[in-house]
């Protein structure tokens, strides 16, 4: 029972955390591209890291690279990019909704690609949810026939922390959550660093106010709701099931969209109605998950 209460409050801190992220993706736009967003997030989340780095290279073996340059990939570097391109079309509150599909796919990829046997529930949950997506995506287009494709760019991010999730609870179980979270940036940190040092941000930053508080959102953002947040993930995932630390994206819409509201963005009732039927449908998919 303690266990399952701590694994619980983890599970809601994380969700105040990355509920949060959209919101400060927002506020990092403002003076900054997307792209340098994005490759700022993971330079000075990477910076953060360097502390940690060394121990994680003693404890890394070979059968254990291939599975952390999935997650430097699928968890921390292309997700990062897709969210922040997704954030200049998308409300923060839209995107928070879109993002609790987490845990449809992590069934579903686990279903196809690790063995997991789903329930005769867990498949009416997935339906559930994907139909409450469906709704979202419509409720998102404009007045002629094309579809907003932004909001399959946030499909694609979750897919990835689908992958990821699933990668990290069936190869990486033997490490620790910070030498996962370390090693993997140690592989897009310098990647990272080489692209941001090639942009104007220094002189954005430097020489306009905008650019010096967008910075300090963007730092906040690295720190806060990518370092650190990974890492109280991947613990989350080693103290439970794969299917209950992807659940966390239950709780971010909530979080997306109490910030979305604060920051003057409209939310509609159809938004809300997307949040129930999606919400209805991974709950059913949590119900009674058969494996780890």
């Amino acid at each position: 029972m303690e266990k399952s209460f701590k694994n619980y409050i983890i599970l809601i801190l994380l969700a105040v955390i990355w509920g949060s992220s959209f919101i400060l993706m927002k506020r990092g736009l403002v003076a900054y591209d997307y792209m340098q967003v994005a490759t700022l997030r993971l330079f000075i989340a990477f910076l953060s890291l360097t502390p940690f780095i060394l121990k994680a290279i003693k404890v890394v073996q070979r059968k254990h690279i291939l599975s952390i340059v999935a997650m430097a990939i699928f968890v921390n570097g292309m997700p990062a990019f897709l969210f922040t391109k997704a954030q200049k079309e998308l409300d923060s509150s839209v995107i928070g909704i879109l993002n609790s599909l987490v845990p449809l796919f992590t069934l579903l990829l686990g279903v196809y690609f690790f063995k997991t046997k789903p329930t005769k529930t867990n498949i009416v949950g997935i339906i559930i949810g994907l139909c409450g997506a469906l709704i979202l995506i419509y409720s998102t287009m404009g007045e002629g026939i094309e579809i907003n494709n932004y909001v399959f760019l946030v499909i694609s991010a979750t897919v990835m922390y689908a992958v990821s999730i699933n990668v990290i609870k069936k190869y990486l179980y033997d490490l620790d959550a910070l030498s996962i979270t370390a090693s993997a940036f140690l592989l897009i940190g310098p990647l990272s660093a080489i692209y941001i040092f090639n942009t104007d941000f220094l002189e954005i930053a430097t020489t306009t106010n905008q650019g010096v508080i967008a910075l300090g959102y963007i730092a906040l953002l690295a720190v806060v709701c990518t370092s650190a947040a990974v890492v109280i993930f991947n613990k989350l995932i080693s103290l439970s099931t794969a299917i209950f630390a992807s659940s966390v994206t239950y709780l971010i819409p909530v979080v997306a969209i109490f910030w979305g509201v604060f920051d003057g963005e409209e939310v509609a009732l159809i938004h809300l109605l997307s949040v129930v039927i999606i919400l209805s449908g991974v709950y059913l998919v949590n119900k009674k998950s058969p494996t780890k």
